[in-house]
């Protein structure tokens, strides 16, 4: 079971980092045989990533609906688009299924944000919560003398 942590802690991320979410919506139901493939390809892709460190990902969350996220967390844009594009990747061969069982019939959606992100330009808060997001990325302190407020969070250097 997780460990709940039962008091309010931040998090702590040295220089610089990425935020990059991504997802699906499923628009057409019944047409599994068009976004389970994805589904699948994304498992692939996330255990890929954890078994080599070294191309810059770091962590991840995700939830599952209609529509899909997956927050990810990279240690540099540069290593985040290399991977997406590197041949030897699973990305790519993901990437062309996709454009051509689906491309934009209107079947499944798919979309992601990137956001490049550093010290003093972020703020984290959890409570009675296992240790999550960001705080998986950088240290996990308590959230308290100057990471008390989430002013002082954002103002740090």
């Amino acid at each position: 079971m997780t460990e709940i942590i039962q008091r309010r802690m931040t998090a702590d991320v040295e220089g610089e980092f990425v935020v990059f979410l991504i997802g699906l919506r499923v628009n057409k139901p019944w047409k599994i045989h068009k976004w389970l493939p994805i589904t699948n390809a994304m498992r692939r892709m996330i255990e890929e990533l954890y078994q080599h460190p070294d191309l810059g990902f770091v962590s991840h969350e995700s939830w599952f609906g209609r529509t899909t996220i997956m927050v990810q967390y990279w240690k540099s844009f540069e290593q985040l688009d290399s991977y997406a594009r590197r041949k030897s990747s699973s990305h790519l061969p993901a990437w062309e299924a996709f454009n051509k069982k689906v491309g934009s019939n209107g079947d499944v959606g798919i979309w992601h944000e990137t956001y490049l992100s550093q010290k003093g330009n972020y703020e984290s808060v959890y409570n009675n919560m296992p240790k999550f997001g960001l705080a998986k990325v950088g240290a996990h302190i308590p959230a308290e003398g100057k990471f008390k407020s989430a002013d002082n969070r954002v103002k740090r250097s």
